[in-house]
């Protein structure tokens, strides 16, 4: 992946996320030397399993791991107590973080009256959100009255802004019949023990890039969720509140976009969304257990029940379109391992016509028909194969026949759980 002329490398969800992100920026953060994360805040969880044991992150970037640098950019809203609950959780696993992990002084904080706002809101709207604050806390930084960590610097003024926001949303609480208020002086206390904790790691997160860019170092960009819950392309209102594209990964991380070389989307062999709004490939109610059970498809930070259903082309080739995507990763291959037969989504029908692109409007995707083509299955485990050319003909089939309709060429396959268990196309 990394090489001579490819420096930084962006990973990205490219169906409703759950994806797999964080198993391959795992993999991809052995080669490199930085790994940021870009959008997004405590409501996406990423699981890597190291062979040696499981780790859940949720704000942290999954290099960690591999002992690469890492950043928080400035598109992530961060919430500071379950940053380091995480961090103190990594440190107990005998992770190193000490001069690895650094905060955009950009990035915004999600603090307990966003919590509140977020659930009180969610009780009305239905959007299917976690309640952990991150729209609330955007909301705020489009508004210009947002919380940066920098903000700690000067801790009076911190509060003054704190406290303007802690009465706005006790009058919003209000109005919305929330049983509960935000406590002024919690938010004052927890601001004194923030800023020893948070500013020895604030920096300027562009220049870091820039500068690591400039030495030729190799930078990851990892992202939260995916192309399908993205603010301006995805299945809106049933969104998340960033933009979790890969033009998000520049504006999130603080370069330029000509700085990235190359962009990784990250698909299921399946498919599968959390939470409310329009999933033109769901399976009926058996085969989408059948698939949520073999996938243990439950989210990682929430552990809700995913919904899951089969592969939609008409999904990822958007995604391929609106990321710009250089490469595929497709991960799961192994939960279809059992399938004598697997539906494909090739198109939808809306109406009675064909269309061949996702529609704007929630109202017409919910309307649409997917056209199915039906391919072999393989009935054989994929746990132990680790090369492309070792996949039985059906496997090979299924994911050469993925990669026409989607329009991108795959560069990784994952067949289960471990960080040895991803065969590299070459």
């Amino acid at each position: 992946m990394f090489g001579p002329k490819t420096h930084c490398v962006v990973v990205v969800g490219a169906q409703w996320g759950d994806e797999g992100k964080g198993k391959i920026v795992d993999v991809l953060a052995e080669r490199a030397d930085l790994v940021v994360r870009y959008q997004g805040g405590a409501n996406a969880g990423h699981t890597v399993d190291t062979g040696a044991g499981e780790f859940v992150l949720h704000q942290i970037p999954s290099g960690i791991i591999q002992g690469a640098v890492c950043l928080v950019g400035n598109g992530v809203v961060l919430d500071p107590e379950t940053f380091f609950t995480e961090l103190e959780a990594l440190e107990k696993k005998g992770v190193k973080v000490e001069n690895r992990l650094f905060i955009s002084d950009r990035a915004h904080l999600t603090l307990p009256y966003h919590k509140l706002l977020d659930r009180a809101r969610e009780q009305r709207e239905k959007i299917g959100t976690t309640g952990r604050g991150i729209g609330p806390t955007y909301e705020d930084k489009y508004g210009r009255r947002g919380i940066r960590v920098g903000d700690l610097r000067n801790l009076d003024r911190a509060k003054e802004l704190v406290h303007q926001r802690v009465e706005a949303a006790n009058a919003m609480l209000k109005l919305l019949g929330a049983a509960e208020c935000a406590d002024l002086k919690e938010h004052g206390r927890l601001l004194v023990w923030l800023a020893p904790r948070l500013l020895p790691l604030a920096v300027d997160a562009g220049r870091v890039v820039w500068e690591a860019l400039q030495r030729g170092e190799s930078v990851l960009l990892e992202g939260a969720q995916g192309a399908l819950l993205d603010v301006d392309h995805g299945t809106y209102p049933y969104v998340t509140s960033s933009n979790t594209t890969a033009g998000g990964a520049a504006v999130g991380s603080g370069i330029g976009p000509t700085a990235i070389d190359e962009v990784i989307g990250v698909v299921k062999a399946y498919t599968t969304r959390v939470g409310n709004g329009p999933l033109p490939t769901e399976g009926d109610p058996k085969e989408a257990e059948r698939i949520r059970d073999l996938g243990g498809e439950y989210g990682a930070t929430t552990g809700r029940p995913r919904r899951c259903g089969w592969f939609d082309a008409v999904v990822v080739r958007y995604a391929v379109r609106v990321n710009g995507l250089t490469g595929l990763a497709v991960t799961k291959l192994d939960v279809l391992d059992t399938f004598a037969e697997i539906p494909v989504c090739v198109g939808y029908l809306l109406d009675g016509r064909a269309e061949d692109s996702m529609p704007a409007d929630v109202e017409r995707i919910e309307r649409v028909r997917p056209v199915y083509e039906l391919l072999p299955g393989w009935q054989k485990s994929l746990k132990d194969v680790r090369r492309l050319a070792d996949l039985p003909p059906a496997a090979r089939a299924y994911l050469d026949r993925l990669q026409d309709l989607v329009h991108a060429p795959i560069r990784y396959v994952s067949v289960g759980t471990r960080r040895d268990q991803i065969i590299e196309v070459v």
